[in-house]
């Protein structure tokens, strides 16, 4: 509580750390923060934290944004402590891209991706993956409207491989779901390899822009469901080389 308080306090009055310039020791007392809950570890949310913690001064002290970049200035901080244990810049953006301040769990995470890194199939499904993300983007940057009221009807579909792929999905969920609920995410990752083929299948026989709005409306949806599936540990995309 008194680094919180220390950090948001001096960061929210502008005297926010400049080159080799730290005077109040912001960086020691964020990188403090950050191991505290990290190897504790404890079940809190930092941007929860940093809000309290500003919410906490008299209206009108601090920056209006202190919380949100006292959050990155910390991030900042987060991947050079990961990185100087080792782990691989890809896997540390892959893991902090879904991690939403839950630091408890970042090294667990890593080690989790880590281990799936070293399966063969994993660049195929983190390739197959960022496919399937480029496609949403351009699905909701063309749908975002329609899409946002949507729901994914199994009944639209009409290719067997998107039936596959579906089928494959509802098998695999309560396995992979089980093993992210028991914080065990090496082996969430390794079950997800088994979709690799249905989406290949998917991909190779299936036209997900189709020209019939329904239809390519359910396909997008599909794939959302597919993408929240396979990036609940990590975005496995940025693992594509």
């Amino acid at each position: 509580a008194d680094k919180l308080e220390t950090l948001v306090g001096i960061y929210g009055i502008g005297q926010v750390p400049t080159g080799d310039k730290d005077p109040f020791g912001l960086r020691r007392h964020a990188l403090g923060v950050l191991r505290i809950l990290i190897e504790t570890p404890l079940d809190l949310s930092l941007p929860a934290l940093l809000k309290a913690t500003a919410d906490n001064f008299p209206a009108g002290m601090l920056s209006a944004t202190v919380a949100a970049d006292l959050e990155g200035f910390m991030m900042d901080r987060l991947r050079g402590y990961l990185r100087d244990r080792s782990f691989d810049v890809s896997h540390i953006e892959a893991v902090l891209e879904v991690l939403n301040g839950r630091l408890h769990e970042a090294m667990p995470r890593l080690l989790g991706v880590r281990t799936f890194s070293l399966l063969s199939t994993s660049k195929d499904l983190a390739a197959a993956n960022k496919r399937v993300q480029n496609i949403m983007r351009k699905n909701h940057e063309e749908l975002g409207a329609l899409m946002a009221n949507a729901v994914f009807d199994p009944k639209l579909m009409t290719d067997e491989a998107e039936r596959n792929l579906y089928q494959a999905m509802v098998d695999i969920t309560p396995f992979a779901q089980g093993y992210f609920s028991r914080g065990e995410y090496g082996q969430n990752l390794k079950a997800l390899v088994t979709l690799k083929p249905f989406i290949d299948d998917f991909f190779d026989q299936v036209m997900v822009m189709a020209e019939d709005e329904k239809l390519r409306i359910n396909r997008a949806l599909l794939l959302k469901q597919l993408g929240s599936l396979t990036n609940q540990v990590a975005d496995i995309s940025k693992l594509a080389a």
